[in-house]
């Protein structure tokens, strides 16, 4: 079964991990997606707003661990205020 890793980080570091992630062989799929958030980062390049990006992760389940610890040690999450990592649903395929 695939399983959904997503986060929340800021624009540098989602851009540094869709690399990291985009070459492992355990991930599936990843996309990014960049916006603007006005209260989950410090840094703020727009007045109230930062730069953000939204990574979503596909990944087998059984190395749903290894993908989500590798996400979390890559973006220092153990940081206040340097982002929001978590696991989605399962996600069946049909074939």
């Amino acid at each position: 079964m695939i399983v959904e890793i997503g986060s929340m980080l800021s624009l540098n570091l989602g851009t540094k991990l869709y690399d990291i992630l985009k070459e492992d062989d355990k991930v599936m799929y990843v996309f990014i997606e960049t916006g603007r958030s006005e209260d989950l980062f410090e840094d703020k390049q727009f007045g109230e707003f930062g730069e953000a990006a939204i990574l979503t992760v596909l990944v087998e389940e059984n190395d749903q661990e290894e993908i989500f610890a590798k996400i979390y040690e890559k973006a220092d999450l153990s940081k206040v205020d340097s982002g929001l990592l978590f696991t989605g649903q399962h996600i069946e395929t049909y074939l």
